[in-house]
């Protein structure tokens, strides 16, 4: 019997699995040995099979689901968060947030950056992030010391790198940080980034993705996010950009493109056929009024496509649950079919379908036996989440991040009844404020 004994054991509530037959099980259990779900069944099973646990956590009243997955993050640019809105995206970027990053970026400031994106993304639900910066050596430890799942991508672009130099030492350093993560953490899964086709030339998109494709690691990349992105790639190299990435062959299976708002039919059938996996973005392409992705289609054409939140500079939150709200609604509206984007496939998108993106589908995005307990419980004890009829339509419509009340990453409780338990918060907001106040400075003495 001892040796039965569960670590974890959530009772009562109600388990939306996002299991393969989306099973719904009213007053369930979920027993959690070391950092896996053994067992899930109704309570009664648990009350006859399992009546010992080191710690039991009454889900009494809650919605009991797979932590949610952000696929696409730029977590130090919280500290960014507010300072040039209502802008185009090559203005926003060119003018405001290059400088500003070029001034400002260090180690300590994304790592400072992170951590507080961190307790915003634990506190709202997210247990799992796909990152692209740099110095993502400082976000990888964050993300250890924090207890989070993530993909931590070192980014790459020729703007950064400006001479062969500058190149070698960016390969040199993304290959240490890759033998460095490879095995560390087992949380921690390394990727490389390259900002886009238009920040990074032919070369070193090629040569990233041969190193990435050598080390079976994800290549993230953003794609299409803009209309002028196709002028842009078109007038450099004679192909729209879809095209010339096939032309690179850095297009497959491990490659996640994000944003994608302006592909075109023929491009999603080359994304199908290659395997290639894609980041929505809806609130940030909707603040730089940069396009909406045609994830219907995609979706249609067998694409997996996840949610993502983007940056703090565009977006402006990390509340996948708003993130989700906004997907549903907006392709809603652009297609004027209100059947579109049901509640139950954005659910999928952000657990299931999210983890699938990023290969992590046979580990998380579900609650399942022999899965990593990675798992939320919603407060559903609210004025604005009662009454209940749909599980799927509350959480997408009408749940916000701020309801989750506990969250479990790898069998660890990270925040217990609102409280987080691996983050000060009121440091990491203290740690930013400090930034913020020589970015003032700086705006100040350039006015």
């Amino acid at each position: 019997m001892r040796e039965n004994k569960l670590d974890l054991l959530i009772s009562g509530g109600t388990l939306i699995t996002m299991s393969a037959g989306m099973e719904i099980i009213e007053n369930g259990y979920v027993g959690i040995r070391n950092d896996s779900i053994v067992e899930v069944g109704p309570n009664q099973e648990a009350d006859r099979k399992h009546r010992q646990a080191k710690e039991t956590i009454d889900a009494t009243g809650c919605l009991v689901m797979p932590g949610l997955v952000n696929t696409h993050t730029h977590l130090p640019m919280v500290c960014f968060r507010g300072l040039a809105d209502d802008l185009p995206l090559i203005e926003w970027l060119t003018n405001h947030i290059w400088p500003a990053e070029t001034r400002f970026v260090n180690k300590q400031m994304v790592y400072d950056g992170a951590m507080l994106a961190m307790a915003e993304m634990i506190i709202s639900g997210t247990t799992t992030f796909c990152d692209g910066y740099f110095f993502e050596d400082s976000i990888a430890e964050a993300a250890r010391v924090a207890g989070m799942r993530a993909v931590v991508g070192q980014g790459f672009a020729d703007f950064i790198m400006k001479d062969p130099s500058a190149v070698e030492k960016t390969m040199a350093a993304a290959s240490r940080f890759l033998e460095r993560w490879l095995s560390r953490a087992p949380l921690i899964t390394p990727a490389y980034f390259c900002h886009s086709p238009y920040t990074c030339s032919p070369a070193t998109l090629v040569r990233v993705k041969e190193a990435a494709r050598e080390a079976g690691i994800l290549y993230l990349i953003h794609l299409l996010e803009n209309r002028d992105e196709k002028d842009i790639i078109m007038k450099r190299y004679g192909r729209k950009p879809v095209p010339h990435l096939m032309d690179l062959s850095v297009l497959d299976e491990k490659t996640v493109a994000v944003h994608c708002n302006w592909l075109a039919p023929e491009d999603m059938q080359v994304f199908a056929d290659r395997g290639v996996k894609v980041s929505h973005n809806p609130e940030s392409s909707m603040k730089l009024a940069s396009g909406v992705a045609p994830v219907p289609a995609m979706l249609r054409q067998g694409i997996a496509v996840g949610i993502g939140t983007d940056g703090c500079a565009s977006n402006n939150d990390l509340d996948m649950f708003r993130e989700m709200d906004t997907t549903a609604k907006i392709h809603k509206v652009t297609s004027l079919d209100p059947t579109v984007m049901d509640a139950e496939t954005v659910c999928k998108m952000a657990t299931i379908g999210g983890a699938q993106v990023l290969g992590m589908d046979h580990l998380i995005g579900s609650i399942e036996k022999g899965k990593k307990a990675d798992i939320i419980l919603l407060d559903m004890n609210q004025p604005h989440l009662t009454p209940l009829y749909n599980c799927y339509s509350q959480i997408v419509y009408a749940t916000r991040g701020a309801d989750v009340k506990t969250t479990i990453i790898n069998g660890k409780v990270i925040m217990k009844d609102r409280r987080l338990l691996t983050i000060d918060a009121d440091i990491a907001m203290k740690n930013v404020n400090k930034i913020a106040v020589d970015i003032i400075h700086q705006k100040l003495c350039q006015s």
